[in-house]
């Protein structure tokens, strides 16, 4: 049989891993930062860009999209090329992909600080980036699929498997979640609005976890663990019942983000009912890779990579029992909106996609490199102290989740809650706030170690180039099955048959449970009372997602005594019909603000915002001072804004887009007269008045600052329905 030579291409998968490194060093210090906030909440008093609001979105997207993601490319491109016995098909392609995704990194460093975010979980980047995001994926299919058509392997191994699928779903999710109508080149407007842009923001959300921080990563698994191990996979037949049932069933369990709250009951309970089958998949999946390892536990000893990688799949094995725990009704119950939630990501994140990544670098690298490791002794380092950065981590946020649920459902035998002051939540869970710092920061210095071993390593090894290979070219065999060939072995030289087989699986959950939403608008009943924001009130409405706002308060009250007393009548689906997009939160580092406007005076907004501590003792709640600064707010896109609404079904008139402006000044110049109600504003207000014609700066009046625009957007959240009791809460 005739051999053929060919280079496998290092020089991208070096390109991938660097920028893996460079990414993971930056996100996890923006992580460190913001863990700093919540000790030091005035930590960046005054600068917007380093806001907490601004800045936790970037440190999600960094981890996920550029730790990750990179990890994620990486390890791909250099199983599948040995896996295919192929070089990728495009060089081209490869360094499109590479400098596309960096770029989009940047954007996103850039934009997210900026205050450029549409406020969806995992999916903040705004449409020209969502657009771009779209392109480069594409680039990185293409050049995979290329590449699969051209291997000199028949059989499609099971990490490959796995590529695809995250391929094909990611494209699904990412373009229907993002879809959006602009309003200018960084601003737009969901296509979807309240209960409706949950649920497909949580199928996305869910799934995001699933097929590109799980997916990828479970192919990755199966390539280098064993690899590492110099083991064969336990069981083939358990890597295909775990591929096929994983596929399949993840894609339905989104709505158990969702438990309680306005989206349809017969939604939540299908979620429930697969997030509870996801067990036997995903255990199938640890079982496999742990089982991989039999009769390799001494290498285990002493090898750092398979230490990475056992408690990497040990993490999968934790995080995907808690998730299904946490989809039961009544677990969810106490769980949501605490940082019991906190904790649960951070296993997933740190344990098996940080190990799994470490894992990989430390063994890739000096292959890459011809050479061996520089220090095993740093790698062994890292890996405990990692562990032990991952505990002081995790255990404490659990500790503060169960306290957090504790508390906010507590009464007292009158019938009263206990703890009817949120901030004596806050001030009880201080000390494992310093404990994840600590941990978070064990971690970090982990990964910092990491950083000179492998610098250390590739200045004692050969440069990174590319690798000769050979192969005998793939015959052509018919497409038929051949007598005696059972249908997975044949699916697995059909390339093309088990992507469209893989995309059927991954279609039908989304299918069933979205388009129902969507299409039937008896899923949604309307409120009569419920009437679209005023324009001063839309512009407010973006200020608060301009300032990451939806990152610490809900506003979703589920119906709980406990949530009833403490934040008044439960949330009713026909309340967010004209909410693009949908801001019901996932984390209450603060009270609820579904039912806050007319509970507290303009004035209480006015220095809440200035000095939250001044209103609130005690309070973590940074200020936003630069809401209050002596610049007219811009409202030249307003028209624009309700155009988009208009056309999104807001029944906005031609008359109240017309008269948008003169409707700001109206209701702009009504919030300044009821703040001369304090004397101490009339007094601080004439001192600025004093000081900017000293400096010779035109004075802008109050009414046209940012700051009326958000407080009249916070006093008409929850008015649209009557509430038996407006009491303030605390």
């Amino acid at each position: 049989m005739e051999m053929q030579q060919f280079y496998y291409d290092n020089k991208i998968v070096k390109k991938f891993l660097y920028a893996t490194i460079i990414f993971g060093v930056v996100g996890m210090l923006v992580g460190l930062l913001i863990a700093s906030m919540y000790l030091f909440p005035n930590l960046t008093d005054g600068v917007s860009w380093l806001s907490y609001g601004r800045l936790r979105p970037l440190h999600t997207n960094a981890v996920i999209f550029a730790f990750v993601g990179n990890a994620m490319f990486a390890g791909i491109y250099y199983s599948m090329q040995r896996l295919l016995k192929a070089r990728m098909f495009s060089n081209v392609l490869s360094n499109v992909h590479f400098w596309g995704w960096q770029l989009i990194i940047v954007a996103a460093a850039i934009s997210l600080p900026l205050g450029y975010t549409s406020s969806k979980e995992y999916a903040e980047l705004e449409w020209p980036i969502d657009i771009a995001i779209a392109l480069i994926w594409v680039v990185f299919g293409i050049n995979m699929i290329g590449t699969i058509i051209k291997r000199r392997e028949r059989h499609l191994y099971v990490a490959i498997w796995f590529y695809l699928a995250t391929f094909i779903t990611v494209a699904i999710l990412h373009i229907f979640n993002s879809l959006a109508l602009p309003v200018s080149g960084m601003k737009s407007y969901s296509v979807y609005a309240g209960v409706q842009d949950a649920l497909v923001q949580w199928w996305y959300g869910h799934n995001a976890v699933a097929f590109f921080l799980t997916t990828p990563f479970l192919g990755l698994m199966y390539y280098f663990v064993p690899k590492a191990a110099n083991r064969p996979v336990y069981s083939y037949k358990l890597s295909i019942i775990h591929f096929w049932s994983l596929i399949f069933i993840y894609i339905w369990a989104g709505p158990h983000h969702l438990l309680y709250s306005a989206l349809p009951d017969w939604a939540q309970n299908l979620g429930v009912v697969f997030s509870i089958m996801l067990i036997a998949p995903s255990w199938g999946g640890m079982i496999n890779g742990l089982l991989t390892l039999r009769g390799a536990w001494d290498k285990v000893r002493t090898s750092p990579v398979l230490k990475f990688f056992v408690v990497a799949i040990t993490g999968y094995g934790m995080a995907t029992f808690e998730g299904p725990m946490l989809s039961l009704k009544n677990v969810n119950a106490i769980a949501h909106f605490t940082d019991w939630i906190v904790a649960h990501v951070h296993v997933g994140a740190l344990a098996w996609n940080g190990f799994l990544t470490f894992g990989m670098i430390y063994w890739l690298i000096p292959r890459m490199t011809k050479t061996t490791l520089y220090s095993v002794k740093l790698a062994n380092f890292h890996f405990w102290i990692g562990t032990l950065g991952i505990i002081m981590y995790s255990l404490p946020m659990y500790v503060a989740g169960f306290t957090q649920a504790s508390m906010w459902k507590e009464f007292n035998p009158d019938g009263t809650l206990k703890y009817g002051n949120f901030l004596e939540t806050v001030k009880q869970i201080m000390p494992m706030y310093w404990m994840r710092a600590i941990g978070g920061t064990l971690f970090v210095i982990g990964l910092l170690v990491l950083v000179y071993n492998i610098i250390m390593t590739v200045r004692q090894g050969q440069k990174i180039e590319d690798e000769l290979a050979e192969a005998p070219a793939l015959q052509k065999i018919s497409a038929k099955r051949i007598k005696g060939e059972k249908f997975h072995p044949w699916l697995e030289r059909k390339p093309i048959q088990l992507a469209l087989l893989a995309t059927v699986a991954v279609l039908i959950g989304g299918l069933i449970q979205i388009v129902p939403t969507l299409m039937v608008k008896s899923n949604i009943p309307t409120i009569s009372t419920v009437k679209p924001y005023t324009p001063l009130e839309l512009e407010g409405r973006d200020l608060y997602i301009r300032e990451g706002c939806v990152g610490c308060h809900s506003q979703m009250i589920r119906p709980f005594r406990s949530e009833v007393e403490r934040y008044g009548e439960y949330s009713k689906s026909g309340e967010y019909v004209y909410d693009h997009p949908f801001l019901w939160g996932s984390k209450r580092t603060g009270p609820d603000l579904m039912r806050v406007g007319g509970k507290y005076s303009d004035n209480w907004h006015f220095n809440h915002l200035w000095d939250p501590q001044s209103t609130s003792e005690g309070s973590i709640m940074p200020a936003y001072k630069w809401l209050f600064d002596n610049k007219k707010m811009d409202y030249s896109d307003i028209q624009k804004k309700m155009e988009v609404m208009e056309q999104l079904g807001v029944p906005y008139s031609k008359e109240d887009i017309a008269n948008a402006h003169n409707s700001i000044s109206e209701q702009a110049a009504k919030i300044e007269k009821s703040l001369h109600a304090d004397p101490d504003f009339v007094k601080s207000y004439e001192e600025s008045r004093k000081a900017a014609g000293a400096r010779g700066e035109e004075f802008v009046p109050m009414k046209d600052r940012e700051i009326v625009a958000l407080i009249a957007y916070l006093q008409r959240l929850g008015t649209d329905i009557k509430i038996k009791d407006n009491k303030p809460s605390k």
